[in-house]
């Protein structure tokens, strides 16, 4: 089965054309740059040399005709028309708890995607604008949702709930969400293969290790806690987002540097965590290169995300009762060594230690667990394009 999947932003969409049973990478890129001057695509066919196509694309729709316009084109197409196309699977920030699976798209889901718009307000509107444009460019063509909070639907009251009025919860769905899921999955499951072990006899801590970060306790294939919350600013610090603060400085940064809710919340998704403290970049590997120049700022971002990300692994063993497997995947986790040994430094108690040596691998898979350590550590490169085909697949031959 030829899947596309989508993964629509704001101002941009990723996309991969892929064959599910042989999980081949027929085409990848992004169209970026949509609704501004100077729009155009990223475009790779399989191995080859990625390009940049000029493109005008003031919308989404018009710019998801531009992407299945490049994949059917003489030069830079692999396939001969958009009929070869079984399905398309969208990425869905929010699905709230209507959702614990992926779904098939009918006007009923819809409609749940647009009820979750004010919770993620910079996500689900331009998921659904992809959503939307796909019908329209391809009409007849199955689509489904893969939500990133699906997966920590199992989560237990006592993870997800806030100690606030019961009563909002009840008229706002205000809980904890999660996101990252399947990545989570994704991870999750092959990390259990690694162990040799049925994912229901697992109990494995996955790090999805970013821009943005998350932590999460999976517990016999099933999500038990996770450390993002009801929208994605919670957690450990992040490239330019705060994570977990005491709620009483909103309210009085606000009133310090006369800020409105707006103002508030710009500073914390995006002057805050490892950019705001270090000063240098919200890019790992440009406060790697500050703190070896002596950097002490760009040093202490990054002990502050270690240390906050080690806390974690150390609490979800402890919420499991136990733990198997640590992994680290995403762009940090699985390309910074100094991040990886930093995460878990200090659980050797836990059984929890790496190799200095192994810890050297970036973007591979492997095991950088050091000898004699009871708990092993993976890197494992994620793949939610993959996950998301796999999904779409299952879901619509299942019709």
């Amino acid at each position: 089965m030829i899947v596309l999947v989508i993964n629509a932003g704001s101002s941009s969409i990723k996309y991969q054309l892929l064959d599910v049973h042989t999980a081949q990478v027929l085409a990848k890129g992004g169209a970026e740059r949509i609704g501004i001057e100077g729009s155009l695509i990223k475009h790779q066919r399989r191995a080859e040399e990625a390009v940049k196509i000029l493109a005008r694309m003031p919308d989404h729709r018009t710019a998801i005709k531009e992407v299945l316009a490049v994949l059917t084109s003489e030069d830079h197409g692999v396939i001969a028309n958009m009929g070869e196309i079984d399905a398309v699977g969208h990425r869905v920030v929010h699905g709230g708890e209507k959702f614990s699976s992926s779904a098939i798209i009918t006007a009923e889901v819809k409609q749940a995607i647009r009820a979750c718009f004010r919770m993620a307000p910079l996500h689900n509107p331009p998921n659904m604008t992809g959503i939307e444009a796909c019908e329209e460019a391809i009409p007849g063509v199955p689509q489904v949702a893969v939500f990133d909070t699906a997966f920590h639907q199992t989560m237990p009251g006592r993870a997800y709930m806030y100690a606030l009025p019961y009563e909002l919860y009840e008229k706002h769905g205000i809980r904890r969400y999660g996101f990252h899921g399947t990545s989570h999955r994704f991870v999750g499951q092959r990390a259990a293969q690694m162990l040799g072990k049925p994912i229901g006899e697992t109990k494995i801590v996955t790090c999805h290790l970013g821009n943005g970060s998350s932590v999460a306790a999976i517990d016999g294939g099933r999500s038990v806690d996770t450390s993002m919350g009801m929208t994605p600013l919670a957690g450990i610090c992040m490239g330019t987002r705060c994570g977990d603060i005491d709620p009483a400085l909103v309210t009085m940064i606000m009133d310090r540097e006369g800020l409105d809710m707006k103002g508030v919340d710009d500073l914390m998704n995006k002057k805050s965590g490892v950019a705001g403290v270090s000063g240098v970049s919200s890019d790992f590997r440009d406060l790697d290169e500050a703190m070896e120049q002596g950097n002490e700022r760009a040093k202490l971002a990054l002990e502050m995300f270690t240390y906050q990300c080690r806390k974690l692994i150390a609490a979800y063993a402890a919420a499991m009762g136990g733990v198997d497997a640590v992994v680290f995947t995403a762009g940090i986790g699985e390309n910074n060594p100094y991040v990886r040994q930093g995460a878990t430094e200090g659980l050797a108690f836990m059984g929890i230690a790496v190799d200095p040596e192994k810890n050297r691998v970036k973007g591979k898979e492997a095991d950088i667990s050091a000898e004699g350590a009871t708990v092993r550590v993976f890197t494992i490169p994620t793949n939610e394009e993959l996950a998301i085909a796999i999904e779409t697949e299952r879901l619509v031959s299942a019709r």
